[in-house]
C-alpha cells in the first residue's frame, strides 16, 4: 500500500514533532512555516520544504496544521484558500469550540473536508503507542486517514461529527493543568523554604496525582447522577483546610493568594447547602457563577 502524502503547516515544537513522525513512518511529507529555517532539520531527514503555503497545500490530500489558534490557522491558509477544495484539513491547535465551528464553516465554504483535533501530550511523546489524540468533525476524513493519523499516537479517537467537540474536550480536560501545576509550584516553594530539594517531593506528588486519577470515575458518577450524598471528602472538610494555607504563608512566606478564588468557591458551595456533600458538588456552584 502506498503511504498517504501529508502536508504539515506550522513548525513549532509540536508541528516539528508531527512532521517528524509522518516522515519516519514513510509518508511523503511536505512542510511549510513562515520562518523557513525551521524546515531545515526535517528536510535533512527526508521531508520536502514547500516554497509557499499554496505549494504546501497543493502537495498533499491531507493537510495537518499546527498553529497557535484557529485564527492563526485561517490566516496562514488564507493565501492558499483556493487550493483547499477537495482536500482534508486537520487542525491541531488550541482554541474554543466557537473557534472550531467558525473554522469548520470557513473550510466547508472553500470545499475542504474538516477535522479538528488535539494532541494530549508533549512533543517528545508524539508517535508513542499510548499518546492520545482526539478528533471531531467529518467522520469520512477520520475513516479515510485514520491509519495515517495513528502514526501520531496509538490512542486515537473520533469523538463525533460535531466539529467543536475536540475543542470542547481540549478545554474541559485542559482546565485541570494550570491549577495542578500551580499547586506543585507552591509546594516546591514551601519545600525550598525549609532548605529541601524539590526533587524530594516528586515521588509523593506523583502518588497524590495517582490518587486523584482514581477518584475521577467516582466524581464523574456523582456529577452525572446528581447525587453528592456519599461524601468521602466533603465540602466542609475542604473548607476547614483553607485555614491551613494561611498558616503555610505565615510560616514559609510562600504566596498562597492564588487559592483565594478556590476557597471562595468552596465557601459558596457550603452556603448553598452542600457542606456535608461530596466535594464534587462544586460542579453545581460552577454552573451558577457568582
Amino acid at each position: 500500500m502506498t503511504a498517504t502524502p501529508v502536508t504539515v503547516i506550522g513548525l513549532g515544537s509540536m508541528g516539528t514533532a508531527l512532521a517528524g513522525a509522518f516522515t519516519r513512518a514513510g509518508h511523503p511529507t511536505t512542510v511549510w512555516n513562515r520562518t523557513a529555517a525551521k524546515a531545515a532539520p526535517l528536510v535533512a531527514v527526508g521531508a520536502a520544504h514547500a516554497r509557499s503555503v499554496g505549494d504546501a497545500v497543493a502537495a498533499s490530500p491531507l493537510i495537518v496544521t499546527c498553529l497557535t489558534t484557529f485564527d492563526d490557522t485561517r490566516s496562514a491558509l488564507g493565501p492558499a484558500a483556493a487550493r483547499l477544495r477537495g482536500r482534508a484539513l486537520v487542525t491541531l491547535n488550541s482554541g474554543s469550540p466557537a473557534g472550531a465551528r467558525e473554522t469548520a464553516a470557513w473550510a466547508g465554504g472553500l470545499g475542504a473536508r474538516f477535522l479538528a483535533g488535539a494532541v494530549k501530550n508533549v512533543p517528545s511523546a508524539v508517535g508513542a503507542p499510548d499518546t492520545l489524540l482526539y478528533y471531531s468533525g467529518d467522520r469520512s476524513v477520520f475513516e479515510e486517514f485514520e491509519t495515517t493519523l495513528r502514526v501520531l499516537g496509538g490512542d486515537t479517537v473520533h469523538l463525533g461529527g460535531d466539529s467543536d467537540l475536540a475543542a470542547l474536550y481540549e478545554m474541559a480536560v485542559g482546565a485541570m493543568l494550570l491549577p495542578a501545576l500551580t499547586g506543585f509550584f507552591q509546594g516546591a516553594a514551601a519545600v525550598q523554604a525549609r532548605g529541601l530539594e524539590v526533587s524530594s517531593m516528586v515521588r509523593f506528588a506523583g502518588k497524590w496525582l495517582d490518587m486523584i486519577k482514581d477518584l475521577l470515575p467516582v466524581y464523574a458518577r456523582e456529577i452525572d447522577g446528581g447525587d453528592y450524598t456519599d461524601a468521602a471528602s466533603s465540602v466542609n472538610l475542604f473548607l476547614t483546610g483553607a485555614a491551613h494555607d494561611a498558616e503555610l504563608t505565615e510560616e514559609t512566606n510562600v504566596d498562597t493568594a492564588w487559592l483565594a478564588p478556590l476557597h471562595d468557591l468552596v465557601r459558596r458551595a457550603a452556603e448553598a447547602g452542600h457542606g456535608d456533600h461530596s466535594i464534587s458538588a462544586l460542579t453545581e456552584v460552577l454552573r451558577k457563577p457568582a
